[in-house]
């Protein structure tokens, strides 16, 4: 990843909000196959899939420290996501229960 040697704070902000841009559409995208991993499970607990959960949380923080982010931060913010994301998905499973 190349990062800009910016000379104003309007170029730093302009490169954050095309960051922000970005973030925000690779989460729509994660949201979106986390949705159609509902069609392939059998049981809220299959969706709840805690042994995945930690392997993503552990995949993230080795991401993290690669790149000298901090980890508990994405942590947090993972965790959140992946909450938000989970019940997202349990809404799409009994969608497609009920169908």
């Amino acid at each position: 990843m190349e990062i800009n040697d910016c000379q104003s704070l309007e170029e730093v902000r302009h490169h954050i909000d095309d960051l922000d841009d970005r973030i925000v559409e690779l989460i729509a995208a994660r949201n979106a196959y986390v949705k159609q991993a509902a069609n392939f499970k059998h049981s809220i607990d299959e969706i709840k899939a805690n042994e995945r959960m930690e392997a993503v949380m552990d995949r993230v923080r080795s991401r993290a420290m690669e790149f000298g982010v901090s980890p508990n931060l994405l942590t947090k913010l993972y965790s959140i996501m992946i909450d938000a994301m989970v019940e997202a998905e349990i809404s799409e499973f009994r969608n497609a229960k009920s169908l």
